[in-house]
């Protein structure tokens, strides 16, 4: 199995400048490969694969300038990949048409192959060793055992730089349970199971909205491009940094506990991108990030033998009794938090009583 170990890195100044020029010479060639498979096709209605892509910066690129031959060859070659990634998804999967990439981009990445040991780990001395780059001081807060396929360095938009170790590794699945579970997302809660449990919405932006508009305010009145600029704005991108790590960190948490203690996790298939098409939910929706638990709870059932249902959009959850299965069209109103079921009487929290249905139905599918 592979899996990417991702660790902070304290880059000295030689090589931060080694790490700029490299950003810097494969945004080059992923924009000079672009252009000219663009204009390639445009002249002579030929279209260009990526091994001649390959070898136009090799032969081409490389000849006209030297200064590319400065920084890690397979650094620039996977710029290029990249590049055909971009470009079969235009046709494939109807994406748009790649984008060249600027130089004011604020999140900056390479990847480089692991060969002949060029790529290496010390966990009892802290440092990672990197093509070009010698040893790099790291904080390696997690151990791994197995072979090293790749690493990607990355400068976030705070300035802080990481690497991700892509390894082939063994993974151990965690010991069967009996548990069976369903979740109705919510946005008061960020999810609510059948057995009636609340995991509560954090709510990461509104508890740090106050001191965002304090720090865009002060941005404002910063004048741009001067060096006090930069200040502010690294002073918003670590707040930023900050929300998404406190939102990651809690839903890796939650995410963790859900697939420990149950075998089949079933859940509602929404369309995100539709539902924060409403102004009045959007932000909302956006905050509590039901997108990332889901793909969390995904990627983690597969790794550990769970299996992971989602149930149909249009099914109505929250309608239907659980008790008797009758459908109250009444409780489509959405303040309805609360109700009783006209035929047998129970009564009902609707994010409990959706949850049940969801788990009822996962369980009818495969059944």
């Amino acid at each position: 199995m592979l899996k990417a170990y991702k660790y902070r890195i304290y880059p000295n100044s030689e090589q931060r400048t080694q790490i700029a020029k490299t950003f810097g010479c494969c945004r080059f060639v992923y924009n000079q490969t672009l252009a000219y498979r663009k204009e390639t096709y445009e002249k002579e209605k030929k279209s260009v694969s990526r091994t001649d892509c390959n070898n136009y910066c090799n032969r081409e690129l490389k000849q006209a300038y030297d200064w590319l031959r400065e920084v890690d060859k397979f650094a620039l070659t996977n710029a290029v990949y990249n590049m055909d990634c971009a470009y079969q998804k235009f046709f494939k999967e109807h994406a748009g048409y790649p984008k060249f990439k600027s130089k004011h981009d604020s999140h900056n990445s390479y990847r480089t192959n692991f060969t002949n040991g060029n790529i290496a780990v010390d966990f009892e001395k802290g440092k990672i060793k990197l093509p070009k780059r010698k040893t790099v001081k790291a904080k390696l807060h997690r151990e791994f055992k197995g072979e090293i396929k790749s690493a990607t360095v990355s400068q976030a938009s705070s300035g802080k730089y990481f690497v991700s170790v892509l390894v082939e590794t063994e993974h151990e699945e965690m010991s069967y349970t009996e548990g069976n579970i369903g979740l109705d997302l919510g946005i008061k809660d960020l999810c609510i199971t059948c057995n009636g449990e609340k995991y509560r919405n954090p709510k990461p932006i509104k508890k740090y909205e106050k001191k965002l508009a304090k720090l865009q305010r002060r941005l404002a009145h910063k004048e741009k491009g001067g060096s006090n600029y930069y200040k502010q704005k690294k002073r918003i991108a670590l707040c930023h940094e900050k929300i998404t790590n406190t939102r990651k960190d809690y839903l890796h948490k939650v995410s963790n506990e859900i697939i420990s203690e149950n075998q089949v996790i079933v859940l509602e298939n929404l369309q995100i991108r539709n539902m924060v098409k409403n102004h009045h939910l959007a932000k909302s929706i956006s905050d509590v990030l039901w997108y990332e638990l889901t793909r969390q709870l995904e990627y983690k059932s597969a790794w550990n033998g769970r299996k992971y249902i989602k149930i149909d959009t249009f099914y109505a959850s929250s309608q239907i009794c659980s008790v008797c299965g009758n459908q109250n069209a009444d409780t489509k109103d959405l303040s309805v938090r609360e109700w009783e079921c006209p035929v047998c009487g129970a009564k009902h929290d609707r994010d409990i009583n959706a949850a049940r249905n969801i788990l009822a139905e996962g369980v009818r599918q495969t059944a």
